[in-house]
């Protein structure tokens, strides 16, 4: 009988086990599909909406940095580096700048100066080349200069793609503090908040 139940266990254990691969291939095969897209589409100077968060199978909504996460565990690999840093609507985002937040406007030189957020500090993410944009390889280094990892940052950008992609970058890099601001400095005229 304890045979049986230890066989049993070891079925289920493994099946999950099996489940979790699954789930974590399927993850990082979308997550790299929409990387190539962005990049096509940033080449053609295209708006794509930010990566999905999660998706339905089963009938069952499956979160990617879960299923990532679980993955890793199962792994035995550190999860904690890869969560995503959250988004707040631009309503939340100056009310957390009123409680005494920092905001990184990541726009380029050119954008910032065309209008930004009252208080805000322009570090670029991305800059013009040609006829797209490139990485800014200083990124990380400015951004330390300029804060610390455990500083409260909410991050914008004129729409929310390029935000969230150094949000992410900035967490990845041990930022603890960090903030996305959903539909960027966009959002953040239309619902009248204050600018300079």
């Amino acid at each position: 009988m304890r045979a049986a139940s230890i066989s049993i266990s070891f079925v289920s254990s493994a099946a999950t086990l099996s489940l979790v691969r699954r789930h974590h291939h399927l993850s990082r095969y979308l997550a790299s599909t929409f990387a190539s897209i962005q990049r096509q589409c940033q080449h053609s100077q295209l708006l794509l909406p930010p990566p999905p968060t999660s998706f339905v199978g089963n009938n069952k909504t499956h979160s990617f940095s879960n299923i990532r996460m679980m993955a890793m565990a199962a792994s035995g690999e550190n999860s904690e580096k890869f969560e995503l840093p959250k988004s707040v609507p631009v309503r939340v985002a100056h009310e957390l700048l009123q409680a005494g937040h920092h905001y990184l406007d990541v726009r380029t030189f050119e954008e910032f100066t065309a209008g930004h957020a009252l208080g805000a500090v322009n570090i670029p993410y991305m800059f013009k080349a040609g006829d797209g944009m490139k990485k800014n390889p200083d990124f990380l280094e400015e951004v330390s200069k300029r804060f610390g990892k455990d500083d409260e940052i909410i991050v914008g950008c004129q729409s929310g793609k390029r935000s969230l992609m150094a949000a992410t970058d900035l967490s990845s890099a041990g930022f603890t503090g960090v903030t996305d601001i959903a539909g960027g400095y966009s959002a953040w005229r239309q619902n009248g908040l204050p600018t300079e």
